[in-house]
């Protein structure tokens, strides 16, 4: 599987997994599944942004990598 996750792509999904870590971490929510869903969330940015591969980029067709020529 190619890689599709340019750098600008990863610091801003790290960025977002951080923000929702801290609000599933301290946010006061009504239901259970809303920190929950928070975590998922979470854990789904950093593996994209590590791994710099997006299932739904190559569904769309998306490619946010510098191509090397």
């Amino acid at each position: 599987m190619k890689k599709n996750v340019g750098s600008l792509d990863k610091m801003i999904r790290i960025v977002m997994a951080l923000i929702a870590t801290y609000f599933a971490y301290t946010g006061e929510f009504n239901a259970a599944w809303q920190a929950y869903a928070l975590w998922v969330i979470s854990i789904v940015l950093l593996l994209t942004a590590l791994t710099s591969r997006c299932p739904l980029f190559s569904i769309i067709g998306i490619n946010s990598c510098k191509v090397k020529s």
